[in-house]
């Protein structure tokens, strides 16, 4: 028998099958094959049509049973892994009442930040252990003061996970993670976050039912599984955010383990057995996937908009379309640790929480006509890639976080020979690379949710350690060096 696992991406949406006993994935497949798109009616907005990605499933679904050969009655459970902070709005039948405001619209970061300081910042993190910002809380304000005759048909509002979940079963749930994503969790009261409610006048009722995020939280319905091609009452068992998610992928648990990706944005997510917070909500704090009653397990996400966006601006616009990633790392690495002098800022896709919510841009500094070539910029770009990631590390330190070790999958920039010895150098951290994916760990989770699996220990056993990059000491302090001055020009920015 067989485990299924969606992941629900802002580009695509893949599909995994994994047989239960191996636990090894038989077949996987996304689509679109091309990044689905996204409109922006305005500068700093990004939306997407909920009903795009149950078209997208639909097909990566049938296009993995197709591929594999397992039929549709062969799966035991399913589990779903999503982009983050999104809000879908449905009214009573169930109708989508607009597009989804998606995790990197930023409309609502003005509506964040009034909540944050007239209910003051002590209370806000005290009780949400985060600004109010620019998540689901903040975006369904923005709809309730600019599009009032949508706000007043809403029924339920949902995150992408949820919408994929209501297509799957007919019921509209949630769970305390995807609640703490959008600030409706109140972790100190252990509760839905009344006091954030209150002052933004949303109705308790708006929000979906809870259920838990490993158990059952419903059965594929008869449509949906005559779109699917599979049986009706297979249940959904998992539900996470993608970076929870990825961070269960690679067996991510318990207090001091790290998980990190570096996709078009970059993320290091480490879990905490203690409630605490950034007092400058640099970075994020919401529950992990095995937050419970009797035990804290926060995920502490540290998100830079700006990381491999700028590898792929490097290689379409410096390089040439012609030129591979490989064929870049191989140049970059002939350049020397700190690019001679060459320091890039990669902040050049939107605002960073990192940096208070500044919009900084992307800059190039001690550019040399005389010294610096192409090679020089690929290099730099992947530096300043992975020196943002140490600069988001040394707040995550400051909070308690011991970073010794990263986790990641073996795919983006971790490809990259450059940025992984890089980022072991700058961060004295050994990086560990696996097999897997996001839809692969929705699946497995799924299988922990069901009963399948007695604990992680045993649904991530297989799991498939393919390197281990460890510091080099000598290089340390050039590093270090090229670190110091890549600060400085962010100090100045």
């Amino acid at each position: 028998m067989y485990l299924l696992g969606y992941d629900v991406g802002s580009s695509s949406v893949k599909a995994s099958l994994v047989h239960e006993e191996t636990g090894i994935c038989v077949a996987s497949e996304f689509y679109p094959k091309q990044e689905a798109p996204i409109k922006a009616p305005q500068p700093g907005w990004a939306e997407q049509d909920p009903e795009t990605w149950w078209s997208y499933l639909k097909s990566a679904t049938q296009s993995v049973l197709n591929n594999s050969n397992v039929k549709g009655d062969e799966i035991d459970a399913i589990g779903i892994s999503y982009q983050m902070h999104g809000l879908v709005c449905i009214d009573q039948h169930r109708n989508i009442l607009r597009p989804s405001i998606i995790w990197c619209d930023s409309r609502a970061v003005s509506y964040g930040e009034k909540a944050f300081q007239t209910l003051g910042k002590e209370r806000c993190l005290n009780h949400l252990l985060n600004s109010p910002g620019n998540f689901t809380a903040s975006k369904l304000a923005w709809v309730k003061k600019n599009e009032p005759r949508i706000f007043d048909k809403i029924d339920k509002i949902m995150l992408p996970g949820d919408y994929i979940g209501m297509k799957l079963t007919n019921e509209v749930c949630t769970t305390i993670e995807g609640l703490s994503e959008g600030m409706f969790w109140d972790f100190k009261e252990n509760r839905i976050a009344k006091f954030l409610l209150d002052y933004y006048e949303f109705n308790p009722e708006i929000l979906p039912s809870i259920r838990p995020t490993f158990g059952e939280q419903g059965k594929v319905s008869k449509d949906a599984a005559k779109e699917l091609g599979i049986r009706e009452g297979i249940p959904i068992t998992y539900r996470a955010g993608d970076q929870p998610n990825n961070a269960l992928s690679l067996n991510v648990f318990n207090p001091g383990e790290i998980a990190s990706t570096a996709g078009t944005s970059g993320v290091v997510y480490g879990v905490l057995g203690a409630i605490n917070y950034d007092p400058k909500s640099r970075i994020n704090t919401f529950a992990h996937v095995n937050y419970g009653t009797g035990q804290t397990r926060l995920g502490v996400l540290l998100c830079i908009n700006g990381t491999g966006i700028l590898n792929s601006w490097i290689k379409h616009n410096i390089a040439s379309e012609e030129v591979s990633y490989n064929e870049m790392n191989d140049e970059a690495a002939k350049i020397p640790i700190g690019s001679e002098g060459l320091s890039i800022l990669p902040f050049g896709n939107g605002t960073e929480r990192m940096l208070e919510n500044k919009e900084i841009a992307c800059s190039i500094h001690g550019l040399n006509f005389n010294i610096h070539k192409k090679a020089h910029l690929m290099r730099a770009a992947q530096e300043g890639i992975v020196f943002s990631f140490r600069y988001g590390i040394d707040i995550m330190r400051q909070m308690g976080m011991n970073i010794n070790k990263i986790h990641a999958g073996n795919a983006n920039m971790f490809l990259s020979p450059v940025f992984r010895d890089a980022l072991a150098g700058i961060t004295g951290a050994t990086i560990e690379l696996y097999n897997t994916d996001g839809s692969v760990g929705a699946a497995k989770g799924a299988g922990i949710g069901a009963g399948i699996y007695k604990n992680h220990e045993e649904a991530f056993a297989t799991l498939e350690r393919i390197a281990v990059i460890k510091p080099n000491l000598s290089d340390q302090p050039k590093y270090e060096e090229a670190y110091t001055l890549w600060k400085r020009h962010l100090n100045m920015s």
